[in-house]
């Protein structure tokens, strides 16, 4: 007897979710789109758009949002195409970037440690980074340098806050308290580098060690944003994979995840990016744990929602640095300055909140 089936909306689809469904050559797809999650990054990328307009508009010479458009087509008066697109449009472009590059390692770090407070910033990789691209700075000079010596400096202490704390560190607090005192050592020899040179190269290397927007080198803002898509798009593309890495390592294992691989995938992409944000904007760690948090609160899911912390940090960036720059002006915040003086109480309040102790 032939039977009609329900339709597919009604049999296959959770609440929450929308389903798509269509044809690829002979084979019928289909896929889940999560409702709120999709709605919050839609909110996020609009708040993401008002706030780069506001920092191109805002400033000593206040423009309308028209006369900015204008300014970055390259129409309209010369000095205010050269306020948008040579002072203003590279730092809105550097904000987006590192915000962005600095919570999506920040929801790598979290989730491979299966710990809320293990971020590039806590576990000294920022540290690491600013004192090998304050070397950098006041050995060479070159351009360029700077994010290379910064891979290496996240990359050093990555490797030394995993050996330091095994296996058994990667689920507890060991892991952060190897990072901390890796990041306490490398802060020390960034302080003893400066206070051992002349003034004026000091002057140079100091953005590199509080967190700036200001002035920053638009070809490491190229590599970043060049690194940066292709490192998100492989971070969605392992989503799945890193949802099961939050539970036990038996589970995990029974499940079919290649645990070495995730774990070595997952942590390749965060030192990639911690190093090439620290090379553009110094150490703005706290971002790296703003950003997924606010995340996972806007979303409401335990799972690991990468594209939507990857907004929120471009969002936290942006607007810090525009509180910043308008606050005391014409005097300038830099903007590792104003996300410590916001992110610090918020650290330590999850400190102190024993549902924060667990996994992500």
């Amino acid at each position: 007897m032939n039977t009609v089936s329900p339709p597919a909306s009604t049999l296959f689809t959770p609440p929450g979710y929308w389903l798509l469904t269509g044809r690829l050559g002979t084979r019928s797809v289909s896929l889940l789109i999560p409702q709120r999650a999709t709605l919050v990054n839609a909110v996020l990328l609009l708040l993401i758009l008002v706030a780069a307009t506001a920092s191109l508009s805002l400033g000593e010479l206040p423009l309308s949002p028209s006369e900015v458009w204008q300014a970055i087509r390259g129409e309209g008066p010369a000095l205010q195409q050269l306020v948008v697109q040579q002072l203003r449009l590279q730092r809105v472009l550097a904000g987006v970037a590192t915000g962005a590059a600095f919570a999506l390692s920040g929801c790598l770090m979290q989730t491979l440690s299966r710990n809320r407070l293990a971020t590039p910033g806590i576990i000294g990789i920022d540290n690491a980074a600013t004192a090998f691209a304050v070397a950098s700075v006041l050995g060479t000079g070159l351009a360029l340098t700077p994010p290379a010596m910064s891979l290496v400096g996240a990359a050093t202490a990555t490797a030394l806050a995993f050996g330091l704390s095994g296996d058994s560190g990667r689920r507890g607090y060991r892991f952060i308290i190897a990072g901390v005192a890796i990041g306490a050592v490398a802060g020390a020899l960034t302080q003893f580098m400066l206070s051992r040179v002349a003034i004026d190269d000091a002057n140079a290397a100091f953005p590199w060690t509080v967190g700036s927007l200001n002035a920053r080198n638009s070809e490491a803002t190229l590599l970043l944003g060049l690194a940066l898509l292709p490192c998100l798009l492989l971070a969605l593309r392992w989503a799945s994979a890193l949802k099961l890495v939050q539970v036990s390592d038996a589970v995990s294992l029974g499940l079919g995840v290649n645990l070495k691989q995730v774990r070595r995938n997952g942590l390749m992409l965060s030192v990639l990016l911690t190093g090439l944000a620290v090379a553009v904007a110094g150490p703005v760690g706290l971002v790296a744990l703003i950003g997924p948090e606010l995340a996972r609160t806007l979303c409401k899911h335990r799972g690991v929602p990468l594209l939507a912390a990857t907004l929120c940090g471009a969002l936290i960036m942006l607007l810090a640095d525009l509180v910043g720059r308008l606050m005391l002006s014409p005097l300038e915040i830099p903007v590792g300055i104003v996300t410590a003086v916001v992110g610090s109480p918020y650290l330590l309040w999850m400190l102190l909140n024993p549902s924060f102790r667990s996994q992500p």
